[in-house]
Order: structure tokens, then sequence, then C-alpha cells
């Protein structure tokens, strides 16, 4: 990836999660970048392309450091996958999840690219961790993907260190 185009990335998300995804324009985020519009455009084909590949990449890296966690096999997956999520709570989500932002914002228009890329985001993550726990039942795999969405939006509002806390000992008395 060129850097101008990772400066953009890199931009854009710190924006958007900052201060939402309608409130800021292209403008914005190529001043804050000190690149010009057609860089931009070289890059991207719209602002919706941008939002996308902002969340596919934020996508790429949370997945990452839950397979990491996923290595430890000294202890029970759901556990490890916890510890992954509530160190991502910890680096990362202290204003709640981008795509459910994302989702908020474009949520009146299901058949929005952008609304697709966050309803396929959640997807993925069920099925990285079913993959990742394949004898995991289907309630146990819903439980478990209700305490990281809950543990992400109380990070907003409760001190992330509680609530991870929370997130690690609910793990492991939920889950044998």
């Amino acid at each position: 990836m060129s850097s101008k185009k990772e400066m953009l990335l890199n931009v854009a998300e710190e924006l958007f999660y900052l201060h939402g995804f309608h409130s800021i324009g292209l403008k914005r985020i190529i001043t804050d970048a000190g690149i010009a519009i057609m860089t931009l455009y070289n890059h991207f084909e719209s602002k919706d392309d941008l939002i996308v590949q902002v969340l596919l990449r934020r996508e790429q890296r949370y997945l990452e450091q839950l397979r990491q966690y996923a290595d430890n096999k000294a202890q029970p997956m759901f556990l490890n996958l916890a510890e992954g999520h509530a160190k991502w709570l910890k680096e990362h989500e202290s204003r709640g999840c981008l795509f459910l932002r994302a989702k908020e914002e474009f949520g009146g228009h299901a058949d929005h690219i952008i609304v697709q890329t966050v309803n396929a985001h959640k997807r993925h993550m069920r099925t990285l961790i079913h993959t990742l726990a394949p004898a995991a039942s289907e309630r146990d795999l819903l439980r478990f993907s209700i305490l990281l969405e809950g543990s992400t939006a109380l990070a907003e509002t409760e001190n992330v260190n509680d609530v991870c806390r929370e997130l690690i000992h609910m793990t492991l008395t939920s889950f044998k």
C-alpha cells in the first residue's frame, strides 16, 4: 500500500471515529493528511469507497488480533478471544464500535455498501469465532458474541478496565 493511501486511511479513520462519517468531508481529510484531492481520487472512487476501505482495514486488524490470541492452546478458546477483545477495547474502543457508528449513520438504507460492509463484518466475527471454537454450540456462539458486543458498547460509557475485567470474568464463568 502506498504511503499516501495509508496516510489517507489513517487520517480518515481517526476523523470518522472522532466526529462521525457525515460530519467529516473529503476536504477535511485531505487537509489534515496534507494530500491533494486528486491523490485521494487516485486511491478511492468516492467517500463511500474510502469509508468501506477504512472499515475493511480496521476489521483486518481486529480479526488478526483475535487470531493471535487464539494461538494460546493452554487455555479455553473463548477466554483467548475475550482477552484479545479486551486488549482491543483498551487500545481502540473507548468511543464505541466504529462499525456500529457507521451503521447508525447509514442504517436507513439496507442496500447501502457501508451497511452491507458492517453486516458482513459482524458475520465475519461470528464465522471466525465458530472456526476457532468449532465444538461450541450455536447458543454459546451467540452468547459469546453478545458478551463481545456488550463490552464494546459499555467501554464507551464505563471504565474500560472494569468492563474488560468483567468480560474476562463472565467468559470464565459462562463457558467451560
